[in-house]
């Protein structure tokens, strides 16, 4: 049997998407969340990875190098949806299972990324 669990996160960031032709394209920032879900089998202790195992990897990967960024430095088009999709592919890349993230930019607004 298969479970999903699930831990959220929160860094500071700015952007600017210089395409787009509304507010966007100004320098402006973020309080991103991001939620991380991870599956697989539970193991003989009876968790499928430790939380805190979760948020050492994804902090070190992610949040601390993200936070307080201009992220105009680290990609070409910093939209919730090509973040979303780079943050995905560096945690799988590190071996964590990753199942599903989401990257909230505002409190309405989201991008999710699901493994095929």
């Amino acid at each position: 049997m298969n479970m999903r669990i699930n831990r959220t996160f929160s860094f500071d960031a700015a952007h600017r998407l210089p395409w787009h032709s509304g507010k966007c394209q100004n320098l402006h920032g973020h309080t991103y969340r991001l939620e991380v879900s991870v599956s697989g089998p539970i193991n003989a202790d009876g968790i499928i990875l430790d939380f805190a195992d979760l948020d050492a990897q994804v902090r070190s990967l992610i949040v601390n190098r993200y936070d307080h960024q201009y992220l105009n430095d680290h990609f070409d088009n910093p939209t919730a949806e090509l973040l979303a999709m780079s943050f995905f592919k560096q945690l799988e890349a590190s071996g964590l299972a990753v199942d599903e993230l989401t990257l909230w930019e505002t409190a309405n607004s989201s991008a999710t990324v699901r493994r095929d």
